[in-house]
């Protein structure tokens, strides 16, 4: 409409024979442009101030309901053996490694630079896909497919190539109209999207998952997730589906970053626009970072919840559930997640190690950080657990069991609990040793026994048990340790007999 209207009023001057005339006739022709412009500015103007906070906070609040939950109750205790260990870069590390292992694929594709982490076959994985390597390797390709995807196993860190029979022929590594984005604006013209997702179904099949959001709050504010497009990245059929009625093994509807955005609206909103600047009472948001944590079969995001006066404290957290939104906020004052990175690197500070971002566990109905020590190389090390409520109570282990059960001494030696679970997680084993042998292993010094009778050797950490450095063969112990078909297990315990 403006070059519309630029052209005809230059035109109309060059034409025209008066400056009466030239006015007259420019007003006629460029009438209904000018109403046209003038009525989208009005939209904008009118749609803009139908979302400012200052008349919309308690509609901004309610994007999202957040439910008080009880932390012992409602998060399950997990399984030593199922704890997730790998983040994000690690799992993408491990990936890279993967693909310079398979020589037919190597040289023409390349690994996503980032993973998402979904539920399969009942444990906690990271999905990612291969790329083109650029241009000319697509068209060497393109009737192919991308011929595979990788799963990083979060707690193994075994990496998975899954093969397709058919090649995945839609991605965002696409060009033209096989280009996931693309491909979904053509087909899905008047709904507006907010993220794309790889992921795969209980059978193994790739999918993309594209968020479909609508804006709840005047015209252009309030995002919220309507429902989402699901399209086979084989195949490329699709499906739209309402929010409610998204299939359950998908993980991912609801991004972080808008349940995050969600939820700092909640926080300082519903007390008013006006409360949320002056005297904030009651006025709460989301720390910087967040991780993810498995749970009924859902992936749920990690959060934890501190005051907009920007103290070095948590009041408590929340989870939120990726495929329905559901929020629950535990209260439980404590250590924010950067304190807790820097007790558990500080206990390590001889290695230089970096912790991952922490993963909330429930630990004996504690809330417990939990993370992963790498070295510069991006590689798991050792791993460390923080007490949410007193974030001086510092375990650290090679092993999960073994920091899990360092962990639970201190908790045990601070009064924080009666006793421990070691007879439900652990078994029990006694004998006499016949081969026993050390290692200095990244600074500690670890005791290997092997029992009688036995192809098992059990490894302990001389920092846990310094009367283990004593042992001879010939002596007779009790071991207690954490099921392991590997052929070194790590012993929580262990006792001299007689």
């Amino acid at each position: 409409c403006g070059v519309f209207i630029a052209t005809v009023l230059l035109l109309e001057g060059v034409t025209a024979s008066s400056f009466k005339g030239y006015a007259e006739h420019a007003r006629k022709k460029t009438a209904v442009p000018f109403y046209i412009i003038a009525l989208c500015l009005v939209v904008i103007v009118i749609g803009s101030i139908s979302g400012f906070k200052i008349i919309r906070a308690r509609d901004y609040s309610k994007l999202i309901k957040v439910d008080t939950g009880d932390f012992a109750k409602e998060v399950s205790e997990i399984t030593f053996s199922n704890i997730p260990m790998l983040d994000k870069s690690s799992a993408n590390v491990l990936a890279n490694r993967k693909l310079g292992e398979l020589s037919d694929l190597v040289s023409q594709f390349e690994v996503y630079r980032d993973s998402y982490q979904i539920n399969y076959s009942g444990k906690p994985v990271r999905v990612t896909y291969l790329e083109y390597g650029d241009f000319f390797k697509w068209l060497n390709n393109r009737r192919q497919g991308i011929p595979a995807y990788l799963i990083i196993d979060m707690v193994t860190q075994e990496v998975s190539v899954k093969r397709t029979e058919q090649g995945i022929r839609y991605s965002p590594s696409e060009f033209f109209f096989r280009k996931i984005n693309r491909y979904l604006r053509f087909k899905y013209p008047t709904l507006i999207f907010h993220a794309v997702n790889f992921e795969i179904d209980d059978e193994g099949n790739p999918y993309w998952l594209a968020t479909v959001i609508d804006k709840r709050v005047g015209l252009f504010d309030g995002e919220d997730a309507k429902g989402a497009v699901l399209v086979n990245a084989i195949t490329g059929e699709s499906r739209y589906y309402d929010i409610k009625d998204v299939p359950t093994w998908v993980d991912r509807v609801y991004t972080a970053q808008l349940v995050l955005n969600q939820y700092n609206y909640y926080g300082r909103l519903h007390n008013g626009f006006i409360n949320s600047i002056f005297g904030q009472k009651d006025c709460t948001v989301t720390t910087d970072g967040y991780n993810y944590i498995a749970q009924d079969d859902d992936v749920w995001i990690y959060t934890g919840i501190t005051s907009v006066s920007g103290d070095q404290g948590n009041i408590g957290f929340i989870l939120v559930n990726q495929r329905t939104k559901e929020a629950r906020y535990y209260s439980c004052a404590g250590a924010e997640e950067n304190s807790a990175i820097s007790s558990a690197q500080g206990a390590v500070q001889q290695f230089k190690y970096n912790a991952t971002f922490p993963l909330l566990l429930n630990i004996q109905g504690k809330p417990t950080y939990f993370m992963a020590l790498k070295d510069a190389s991006q590689l798991v090390k050792m791993y460390a657990m923080v007490n949410v409520e007193q974030y001086q109570i510092v375990a650290i282990g090679s092993s999960v069991t073994e920091c899990a059960a360092n962990y639970e001494k201190l908790l045990l030696s601070n009064g924080i609990i009666k006793h421990t679970t070691e007879a439900a997680e652990t078994s029990e084993v006694s004998g006499t040793i016949t081969d026993i042998r050390s290692a200095v292993i990244e600074g500690t010094t670890h005791v290997f026994l092997r029992l009688e009778g036995s192809d098992v050797y059990y490894k302990v950490s001389a920092s846990a048990f310094p009367a283990a450095i004593l042992l001879n063969n010939g002596d007779n112990v009790k071991i207690k340790f954490a099921e392991d078909k590997n052929a070194i297990t790590t012993a929580t315990q262990i006792e001299k007999l007689g």
